[in-house]
């Protein structure tokens, strides 16, 4: 089966842009629950109402939080992902024939 992501229909919340950073470095819903002193049910429902807003529904053969984590760092930018000191995959080689990251440009 092919998920069907699209860009998300609406403006995420604070808090469900704090959930989804903690969510793509790779903690469970009870490690978010922890660190943002809120209960693991709430955490849950933020999960899903997210994963609603970018048309993402779990079944049998998906996967709901690592489509909901990609289709975040698509719309939101690579800041969660880059929290987890990954270096940079980015690279391209430019007229001087040095390797420079062409997103991550300041």
């Amino acid at each position: 089966m092919t998920a069907d992501i699209t860009i998300s229909s609406r403006d995420l919340t604070p808090f469900e842009c704090l959930v989804m950073d903690l969510l793509c470095e790779g903690k469970s819903n009870a490690a978010i629950a922890a660190e943002t002193s809120h209960t693991e049910k709430v955490v849950e429902n933020t999960v899903s109402r997210t994963a609603k807003a970018f048309g993402i529904r779990a079944d049998g053969e998906t996967n709901l939080r690592v489509l909901l984590a990609l289709a975040y760092r698509t719309h939101y930018g690579d800041k969660a992902f880059d929290r987890l000191g990954v270096a940079c995959q980015h690279f391209e080689i430019d007229e001087a024939g040095r390797s420079i990251c062409t997103r991550h440009m300041e």
